[in-house]
Parts: C-alpha cells; structure tokens; sequence
C-alpha cells in the first residue's frame, strides 16, 4: 500500500472513538516506531510484541505474548486501524498504522494521542517533552493550541483550563468497562480552598496565612509560581531522561548487546 494512501484521511470512514487497554498499547507502539525509527518500520510481530513490553516511556509496564499482540493486531485490523505487509521474501509478516487516515490529527497531535496512549495522564511539561521525539512541538503555548482542539474534538480530557500550571491531560478512549484514572487536584486548584470542616483532616496541620507569618499577598503568590516553574522544569527534565533511556535501549537492541 504506498504512502499516500497511508496519509491521507478517509473523510467517509468514522472515527475509532474507544480503544481497550491494549488496543491502545499495540496502536501506540505503532505509530511511535513510524516516527522515531522509521527504517525499521512497518513493524514484525516481534518488533511489535518488544515495543509494547519495553520498559522505558510505558505505563504500566507489560509482558503481553506474541499471541496475545497478534490477537491485538488482528483487533486494530478489522477496527480499520492498522493493516498488515508483505514483504518481498513473502516470509515475514509486517504491520502499519492508518490512524492518519481514519483521524483528523494533526502531527503534532497524532505525537501527543500517541504518547497518551502509550503512558496515560501526564502534566503539559512532560507531555511535550515525550511528544517532541516523535514530532516537533516547539512550546508549551503550541502544545496547549493542540490540545485545546482535541479537547474540543473529544479525544483528550484535562482536569482545568489548559492555561493553568500543573494541570493534568489524558486521552479520552476508555471504553465503558475500563475505569478512567483520575485526575490529581493541580495546585493552583488547591491553593486557597477552604475545606468544610467535616472534610478537613485532623493530622493535617492548617498552615498559616499570609498575614500571620508575615509575608504579603504578592510574595506567597510570587513563591507558589516559583514552585510551579521549578516543578515544570523539573518533568521535562524527568521526561529528557526517560527519552535517553528509550534511545539507548533501542541502540543495545539494535547492536545485539
């Protein structure tokens, strides 16, 4: 099947709007691999069945069989969603993604559902860190830009405004019998709620407030975005490393090491 098929959007087909958990996973490996190690794709039921049990950029970590990925393949198949390749030897049996042709995404966004499929909920600055190996994502402004459209499409959930710092994201194909993680309260969420006192924890000290310790208005708020900045560098550098860790892995394997 040549590649302009491959790309180009089926405006007849619709959608795939739920996926199960490794449904997710077999898609995702998929598409990540087209990107990141292109010369080693379309992907063998091997190379398949080794990406979704890596141990790097994966969560949770798993050891589905190579019957188990087959059955997922076959799966994502009949879905539309993948199709299978023939090599020349005829010996080998290779698989690619059509999820260009069967969603609306951009490549920024087919980065970031990805990446979502493959690790689940994530705050903006890891987000974009992880999907910036696969497609360019240049700030986090873009990356809000992006979301904001598959939010708007229904693809991608948030716990508040995207604008807002230490929110978190998670792609929205759950099926109905899969429990949906949920979302942590992001801290500019927290800061200044005043819970009920049948909801309040006893162990819980209640910090001061500003004008009994004496710092102003502007400097408690000055220091909560210090903490939300260092917090924010803080998973992209988290993030950089998980990356490393992925490209040496696939280096050794590569190698035969």
């Amino acid at each position: 099947m040549d590649a302009e098929y491959e790309n180009t959007l089926d405006e007849n087909a619709e959608p795939v709007r739920v996926l199960t958990k490794g449904q997710r996973r077999v898609l995702g490996v998929l598409v990540e691999k087209a990107l990141t190690t292109p010369d080693q794709y379309p992907l063998t039921l091997k190379a398949a069945t080794s990406g979704a049990n890596q141990k790097s950029n994966r969560d949770p970590v798993t050891s589905y069989s190579e019957n188990a990925v087959w059955d997922l393949l076959d799966q994502l198949r009949e879905l539309g969603l993948i199709a299978v390749v023939h090599t020349e030897s005829g010996r080998t049996e290779r698989f690619r993604h059509y999820v260009r042709k069967r969603y609306p995404f951009t490549e920024p966004q087919l980065a970031i559902i990805t990446e979502l499929m493959l690790r689940g909920k994530q705050q903006l600055g890891e987000l974009r860190s992880r999907a910036s190996r696969m497609v360019s994502i240049d700030s986090l402004d873009q990356l809000r830009r992006e979301l904001a459209s598959l939010v708007e499409q229904g693809y991608v959930r948030s716990n508040g405004p995207l604008e807002r710092r230490g929110i978190e994201v998670d792609h929205n194909l759950y099926p109905a019998g899969e429990q949906k993680p949920s979302f942590e309260t992001s801290v500019q969420e927290s800061v200044g709620a005043s819970p009920s006192p049948a909801s309040a924890s006893p162990a819980t000290p209640e910090l001061p407030r500003p004008s009994e310790s004496g710092a102003s208005g502007q400097e408690t708020a000055e220091l909560k975005a210090t903490v939300e900045s260092l917090k924010s560098e803080l998973e992209e550098l988290k993030a950089s490393m998980e990356i490393v860790q992925d490209d040496l892995a696939q280096l050794r394997t590569a190698l035969g090491v």
